[in-house]
């Protein structure tokens, strides 16, 4: 049977080597088999899919306790199905949130560039214009904060 190093699970999963041991050390994977004459951790296929599962999770924003529900309902399968479904489509609410401060703030960039640019022609007109746009999106900016 195959088995790799800390090094390859980590180069494999992008993970880095203390994450990895702290993943174990919390439990979100593991324990991890060690090679019996030098003690070094020896990751099997299982592990990395695992360690694959949690990268992505981690890519996405998904905390430790999430994370930790999450492999504990993959475990039960079919069952959990709910579950999972929820939990991700909490964190989908919340990416989908994130996604909208950040539009939030790149109009108000471009908008205020905008004005800069309205200001800089003398255009008076295109100036209060987007001024009230801007006023607009500043609301739209503390909604996000």
């Amino acid at each position: 049977m195959t088995t790799f190093t800390i090094q390859d699970a980590s180069r494999r999963s992008g993970l880095s080597e203390p994450t990895l041991r702290y993943y174990e050390e919390v439990g979100l994977i593991g324990p991890i088999d060690r090679d019996d004459r030098s003690g070094h951790r020896r990751y099997h296929a299982v592990d990395l899919d695992n360690l694959d599962v949690l990268a992505c999770l981690r890519a996405v924003g998904v905390g430790i306790e999430d994370m930790r529900t999450y492999q504990a309902n993959r475990a039960r399968g079919r069952s959990a199905a709910g579950e999972q479904r929820d939990l991700l489509l909490r964190h989908a609410d919340r990416v989908e949130a994130e996604i909208a401060a950040q539009q939030a703030r790149l109009a108000y960039l471009r908008e205020k560039a905008a004005l800069w640019d309205a200001r800089e022609r003398g255009d008076d007109a295109g100036e209060a214009a987007i001024g009230l746009r801007v006023a607009e999106l500043i609301s739209r900016l503390e909604v996000a904060r």
